[in-house]
């Protein structure tokens, strides 16, 4: 099964994809996307950040081609601006998967703490390092991209895997 990992942001979106075969891990790509920088100079509306969220990401997803989407839940931001524009911009990337008719699961940061580092409380670096070994890559374009990575990892180890279903009887 192939998994898709979505750090949400209005600014910056980081990705990561795994593929699960049988108990094994296999790393299949992971960056970020720098929102801000793609957008023209005039432009200044939040309208255009979605809509290159929906772009990238629909990239992305006809590129690797997952059966799954997983996004981060909110926990906390800063004031209520940054709350209500993060609330849209995971509205854009949960519409997108759906467009392309995408599962989509939600794990809050917690959560993916726990399963990736053992506890809850781990700091963004302990998880960085822990994905970092686990699919024996150096180092990350983004924090981002490694926390969505954390978050495929995360659904990936979830999961159980189903009967086989090319099985010789």
């Amino acid at each position: 099964m192939r998994v898709l990992g979505i750090d949400p942001g209005s600014r910056i979106m980081g990705f990561g994809c795994v593929d699960r075969i049988g108990n094994q891990l296999r790393h299949v790509a992971d960056g970020s996307f720098h929102i801000l920088e793609e957008l023209s100079k005039s432009s200044d509306g939040f309208a255009e950040r979605l809509l290159v969220i929906h772009q990238r990401l629909t990239e992305v997803i006809v590129r690797l081609r997952p059966q799954v989407m997983v996004v981060e839940q909110v926990f906390f931001a800063k004031n209520a601006l940054s709350a209500l524009k993060l609330g849209q911009a995971r509205g854009a990337i949960l519409l997108t998967g759906k467009i392309h008719g995408l599962n989509i699961e939600e794990y809050s940061p917690t959560a993916v703490k726990r399963a990736i580092v053992g506890h809850g409380q781990a700091d963004k670096e302990q998880v960085a390092k822990v994905v970092q070994l686990l699919v024996g890559k150096r180092s990350f374009e983004s924090p981002d991209a490694s926390d969505a990575l954390a978050l495929a990892i995360c659904h990936a180890q979830m999961i159980r895997p189903g009967p086989m279903k090319d099985a010789v009887l």
